[in-house]
């Protein structure tokens, strides 16, 4: 792949995909949406991550979902973000890859009610050959309330086996969650995930959505909660948040597929205080494990709990609160 150009203003072609073209293959409902480009680059465009489909780096064979927003970037440039002198958690960084730590409250990239502020913004300043990539080199996001490790390139052949990494399932990322219910062992969800036609903020478990699989095991039981290490396989828009609610066991503290807040009764009074006044979801990326992008050779990288996290964790190991699995 040639280098790209400096970075311009010039925007993506941009649009969604109209009902008439739901469960076509997505290089040929991208072919008819976004012609005269051919068939044939498009798929090179969706193999170099120059796709994103609701943000995300898609395939040419993924099928195409009415109602998806689809971005194509044919020259790999940065639009509609500056740099910002922001304060950057860089657990690792070379001349292919950087690997940020992020902290509760931060946003990844710009969009409606964020149009400044974000780890994008705060990638283009430090690291200014991000501008050559499509926002800035994420190639995966965490949601705002989440926590820890995510992989960014830093190259633009980076980006390219970043996004092949994620397309072939090659990226690990494991999580720790802690989720209000008991569930009697760990398993594997396997269930489509899409948009909910009628709050566009929201996914949910919905027929005919994007694959999606997400496995967990118990790392330590509480009354009424419990700690799970999560693995994604895929990596669809608030995956573990409703995969873990649609099998019951919804994540701590998530505002929307949390449901009403309730607390176990039989909880000690500090572990029910110290979870009640819990304000974001309980999901934190502790690992991430990947082929170099460059060089090659195995990494793996380790995040404990930020502060507020531990804190939770130490209130419920209080007063005999934890339980042997």
């Amino acid at each position: 792949m040639q280098v790209p150009p400096p970075p311009s203003a010039a925007a993506p072609l941009s649009g969604r995909i109209p009902p008439t073209l739901d469960g076509t293959r997505l290089d040929a409902a991208l072919a008819r949406l976004f012609a005269p480009h051919s068939r044939a680059r498009l798929q090179d465009w969706l193999r170099a991550g120059r796709v994103l489909v609701e943000g995300e780096p898609a395939r040419p064979r993924d099928p195409a979902r009415a109602g998806e927003r689809v971005e194509v970037w044919p020259e790999a440039r940065v639009a509609d973000a500056a740099p910002e002198e922001l304060p950057l958690a860089v657990a690792h960084a070379d001349a292919d890859l950087i690997v940020l730590d992020k902290a509760a409250g931060q946003v990844m990239h710009p969009a409606p009610g964020h149009p400044s502020g974000t780890v994008q913004n705060a990638l283009l300043f430090h690291f200014p050959a991000t501008a050559a990539l499509p926002r800035a080199g994420i190639v995966h996001r965490l949601d705002r309330g989440t926590t820890g490790l995510v992989a960014v390139a830093h190259s633009v052949a980076a980006y390219a086996a970043l996004v092949r990494a994620l397309q072939e399932r090659t990226l690990g990322r494991e999580y720790l969650a802690l989720v209000r219910g008991e569930p009697v062992a760990g398993g594997t969800i396997d269930a489509p995930i899409g948009r909910d036609p009628r709050r566009r903020q929201r996914m949910g478990v919905r027929a005919g959505g994007r694959d999606a699989v997400t496995h967990y095991r118990i790392r330590r039981r509480y009354p009424g909660c419990t700690l799970l290490s999560v693995r994604l396989e895929t990596g669809r828009t608030h995956q573990i948040r409703v995969h873990l609610a649609h099998a019951g066991f919804p994540v701590i503290g998530d505002p929307a597929y949390g449901g009403r807040r309730r607390l176990p009764a039989r909880m000690p009074a500090p572990a029910r205080a110290a979870l009640q006044g819990f304000r974001r979801q309980a999901l934190h990326a502790c690992a991430l494990r990947l082929d170099h992008p460059g060089r090659g050779g195995k990494l793996e990288f380790e995040s404990p709990p930020p502060e507020d996290f531990r804190r939770l964790l130490d209130a419920l190991e209080a007063d005999g609160c934890a339980a042997s699995n």
